[in-house]
C-alpha cells in the first residue's frame, strides 16, 4: 500500500497542475528587460498594415498574425479566434486568470487545484527567431524576472518555472542559479534545434548546464513551441487543406525528438540526477515509444552510448504529463506505472477547457486509489519538492 493521501473534506485529492500556463502582459519584456535592450525587447503591436502581431527583435512571428487571441482563448470559439479575418487582439483571448494571480487562484479553486506550475505563452514563440545570444539571455532573465513577480502573490500554490536559452550554456547556468535563488522551482527548455544554435542535446557544451540544474534540483521539461518554420513544415499542406490541424497534432513531435534525444545520446547516463518532465504531448504513447526504443536499443547496444536501455533512465529519472481527454490513459498507467505520471490542464490555452480535474480522475477512476493520488498530485509533489498547502 502507498502512503496516506493527503485529503480536504469531499474526498478531494491534493491536486497538482503540472502545466498551467501565464499569458503574459503584451509590455511584460519592455518593462522587465534590462534597460539597454528594451528596443529589442518582445512586444505585441500593429504593423504598418494594421495587423497585430507579435514583434521579436522588431520582426513578426508571422503564424500568429492577426491571431495572438489564439494564444490564450479558453473562452473563446476556436474556429473564431484562430482565424485572422476575424482581426481579435490578443486580450480578446485574456481571461483574467490568465494574467491577474488573484484571479488565478480563484479559477484554481473553482477547477480544484491546489498547486499550478506556471510556464509561459508568448515565451514559447520567440526561440529559434532569436540568434544572438545575448538577446536571448536577455529575453529569458526578463521573463523570468516577470513570473517570479506573478507566482509571488502565493508561493505555495503558483510555482514559477524558468525559461532557460542554450544558445549560451554558460549563462544558462548562471540564469538557472539565479532564477532557483529567486523561487523558480523548474525549467522549461525549448525542444526545437534551433533555440540551440543547431547543437544537439548531448553536445559537451551543455554538460555544466545539466550538471547545475542536477544540483539545482530544478527539473528540466520540454514543451511544445511555436514558430515560423517548424521542423516538418515541408509535410504542411497550403492554408486551407487541413494545416491547422496538422501543425497543432504535429506540435508534440519536438517534444518527442526532444526526449528520445536525451534518451539515446547519454544525456540522462552521465547526469544521474537531473530529472526531466514530458510535456504537452501526451502520455498514452509512452508505453510503445519505450517499448520500441529497448527494442531497438539491444540491436544498436554497441553503438549506443549507454549501458542500460533507455527505459531504465525514464523510471530512474523522468515523468510524463497526461492530458485529460487521454480516453486510454489509464491501462498505460497500470501497464508504466503510476509512479511515472503527473497531469496538466494548459489552462488558459485555445485547448485547454474547464472541469478538467473531474475528466481527468474520471479517466483514472478504475486505477487503485493510491495510484489516483500519484497521478493527480503526489508524483508532482515528489518531483518538484512542493509544499502542500493547507
Amino acid at each position: 500500500m502507498g502512503a496516506p493521501m493527503p485529503e480536504q473534506p469531499g474526498g478531494h485529492l491534493f491536486t497538482v497542475d503540472a502545466d498551467g500556463h501565464v499569458l503574459e502582459p503584451r509590455d511584460t519584456w519592455v518593462r522587465y528587460i534590462d534597460p539597454a535592450l528594451r528596443d529589442r525587447a518582445i512586444r505585441i503591436d500593429d504593423d504598418e498594415r494594421g495587423d497585430e502581431v507579435l514583434l521579436v527583435d522588431g520582426r513578426p512571428v508571422e503564424t500568429l498574425r492577426n491571431s495572438l487571441a489564439a494564444l490564450g482563448g479558453i473562452e473563446l470559439d476556436p474556429t473564431v479566434a484562430i482565424n485572422p479575418a476575424n482581426r481579435l487582439h490578443y486580450e480578446d483571448g485574456c481571461p483574467l486568470g490568465g494574467y491577474d494571480p488573484a484571479a488565478r487562484l480563484k479559477v484554481m479553486d473553482a477547477e480544484e487545484i491546489d498547486v499550478a506550475l506556471i510556464y509561459p505563452t508568448i515565451g514559447i514563440c520567440w526561440e529559434g527567431m532569436v540568434t544572438d545570444p545575448a538577446l536571448a539571455n536577455a529575453y529569458t532573465r526578463a521573463y523570468n524576472r516577470y513570473i517570479v513577480d506573478f507566482c509571488s502573490h502565493d508561493r505555495s500554490r503558483l510555482v514559477p518555472v524558468a525559461h532557460i536559452s542554450l544558445l549560451d550554456p554558460d549563462f544558462a547556468v548562471d540564469e538557472a542559479t539565479r532564477a532557483r535563488n529567486a523561487g523558480c522551482r523548474a525549467v522549461y527548455l525549448s525542444p526545437d534545434l534551433e533555440s540551440r544554435g543547431g547543437r544537439h542535446l548531448m553536445d559537451p557544451a551543455f554538460d555544466p548546464f545539466w550538471a547545475a540544474v542536477s544540483d539545482l534540483e530544478m527539473p528540466v521539461g520540454f514543451h511544445v513551441v511555436v514558430r515560423d518554420q517548424p521542423i516538418f513544415r515541408s509535410w504542411m499542406p497550403r492554408r486551407g487543406a487541413g494545416t491547422q490541424l496538422f501543425f497543432f497534432a504535429f506540435l508534440a513531435i519536438d517534444v518527442m525528438a526532444a526526449f528520445t534525444q536525451m534518451l539515446a545520446g547519454g544525456v540522462f547516463e552521465k547526469h544521474p540526477k537531473l530529472r526531466c518532465t514530458v510535456l504537452e504531448s501526451g502520455a498514452t504513447w509512452i508505453a510503445a515509444w519505450l517499448d520500441r526504443m529497448d527494442h531497438k536499443y539491444e540491436v544498436m547496444r554497441e553503438l549506443t552510448p549507454t549501458s542500460a536501455k533507455p527505459s531504465e533512465y525514464f523510471y530512474r529519472q523522468c515523468v510524463v504529463s497526461a492530458d485529460p481527454d487521454e480516453t486510454v490513459i489509464a491501462p498505460i498507467v497500470e501497464a508504466v506505472g503510476a509512479d511515472y505520471f503527473v497531469w496538466a490542464s494548459d489552462y488558459p490555452h485555445i485547448d485547454a477547457s474547464f472541469g478538467v480535474v473531474g475528466e481527468i480522475r474520471s479517466r483514472i477512476a478504475t486505477l487503485p486509489t493510491d495510484d489516483q493520488a500519484k497521478v493527480m498530485g503526489l508524483n508532482a509533489a515528489r518531483f518538484y519538492q512542493l509544499e502542500q498547502p493547507a
